[in-house]
């Protein structure tokens, strides 16, 4: 164990969880214990965390090959290290950080590709519930009958839901400690999933038109990616009507509600912009809605960015000759950031106003981390974008 100077260093940590014991069953706040962190791995004491459409569908269990319980959800979060395992060397004790899902471990072939931001070792996998270094858990805590503890499963190389959780150091940005930590708890999905989608993945070009399938989140952060990229057109296309407010305040110029169109979607999207836009982003999971943004861009340039989570067994809705027709479609994780080289500098040049990200337009809702529940409940009914707990 390294040495870090704290006074809980080393030793197992006693502090509350939200822990889900069965899928779809309301998260039990309770204590757990934390282990300390292994070789190359970290342990973080979380300020804050919020939940995102991932974490709820984790948490319903609507991918059965997914479902790993009792466990810890939660992956988009900030907070402050508190000891180190042995081996690492880009943090101490005190560093502010935000955890990444799909960790860059910078020595693979894949970190060391300009091509792809995921990693050999430590890419997101929605089915591992362990760590890494010896596959086991970092989490315990009592089953509601009994006094023994049990482990308590990990989820996306994160588990924010809890004061103090263990992360692989691949998986842990440290950041200037100067930027506010509420804010850049965003960066651990939503924001630079969406906005990396419009730079990185999609590569949005000035003046060119973009449509938007999901205003959540993520579908709201892609639009801000496109307004800084000078996009002329960003259409938003959703269903819940009282998502336009929001959409409009973060960059959206128009608004396709399908359920009062007369035609599809794409055909309407088609006719206002002369043929088809050259991007659509894909946020919604629903492989129809998919469909509809694939067929929305223009032939011959046309780009779908797909960064809904999809737990449908279906395929794609698409048949091989249509990209003869020019279109492209692709997939898109953490918004093709490599998080330990990159985030860093995204975040420098947010706190010196070169990138504007208009960070408190997603926070709709705040509450203590002990209502958890709720912030799940506000989020299944569509009423919040990110409600941001504060632990």
């Amino acid at each position: 164990m390294a040495s870090n100077g704290t006074s809980t260093a080393g030793k197992p940590i006693t502090c509350k969880a939200a822990i889900v014991w069965t899928a779809g069953e309301p998260c039990v706040l309770q204590e757990v214990q934390v282990n300390p962190p292994q070789e190359m791995e970290v342990r973080v004491k979380i300020l804050y965390t919020s939940i995102c459409h991932t974490d709820l569908t984790a948490w319903k269990g609507e991918n059965e090959m997914q479902r790993a319980y009792p466990r810890i959800l939660g992956h988009e979060a900030a907070g402050i290290v508190e000891s180190i395992g042995e081996g690492v060397s880009d943090m101490k004790p005190g560093d502010h950080v935000v955890p990444i899902f799909t960790g860059e471990c910078v020595n693979c072939n894949y970190c060391k590709s300009e091509s792809t931001n995921l990693c050999s070792k430590f890419r997101v996998n929605p089915f591992k519930s362990t760590m890494t270094g010896d596959g086991k858990t970092r989490f315990f805590a009592k089953a509601h009958d009994s006094d023994e503890l049990v482990p308590v499963f990990h989820f996306l190389n994160t588990s924010t839901f809890a004061e103090y959780t263990v992360l692989d150091s691949a998986c842990v940005v440290k950041i200037n400690p100067k930027a506010p930590l509420e804010r850049m708890c965003l960066l651990s999905c939503c924001i630079s999933t969406g906005v990396g989608a419009a730079w990185n993945t999609a590569n949005v070009k000035e003046g060119s038109s973009v449509a938007i399938f999901g205003l959540g989140a993520v579908g709201l952060a892609a639009a801000e990616g496109a307004r800084l990229r000078g996009a002329s057109k960003i259409i938003g296309v959703d269903i819940n009507p009282d998502k336009f407010a929001k959409g409009k305040e973060m960059g959206i110029t128009d608004f396709v509600n399908p359920k009062e169109c007369e035609k599809p979607a794409n055909q309407v999207i088609k006719e206002m912009t002369n043929g088809g836009v050259d991007y659509s982003f894909e946020c919604s999971g629903n492989l129809d809605v998919l469909r509809e943004a694939f067929v929305s861009t223009h032939d011959g340039w046309g780009i779908t960015v797909v960064l809904g989570i999809h737990p449908s067994p279906r395929m794609l809705p698409l048949h091989p000759m249509e990209l003869f027709d020019g279109r492209k479609i692709t997939g898109c994780i953490f918004g093709d950031f490599k998080g330990k080289s990159q985030l860093p500098d995204f975040v420098n040049k947010c706190m010196q106003g070169e990138i504007k990200i208009n960070f408190d337009g997603f926070i709709t809702h705040e509450l203590p981390f002990e209502e958890i529940n709720q912030a799940f409940k506000l989020l299944q009914e569509g009423k919040s974008l990110r409600c941001l707990l504060h632990l």
